[in-house]
């Protein structure tokens, strides 16, 4: 395992493959986030519907 991170801090790509995924990571963490916020909304707003129907 400590042989294949010596060879990954040598190698620019394995820098590379780190901030790609960092940047990843971080999209997913955006992603969700936004997602839920429009899921509330989303339950909301049929929530007012169903009321308003009942």
């Amino acid at each position: 395992m400590l042989s294949i991170f010596r060879r990954l801090m040598k190698d620019n790509q394995g820098a590379t493959a780190v901030e790609y995924t960092l940047i990843a990571s971080l999209i997913a963490v955006a992603a969700i986030a936004s997602m839920r916020t429009v899921g509330d909304k989303i339950s909301n707003v049929l929530g007012n519907v169903s009321n308003s129907l009942s």
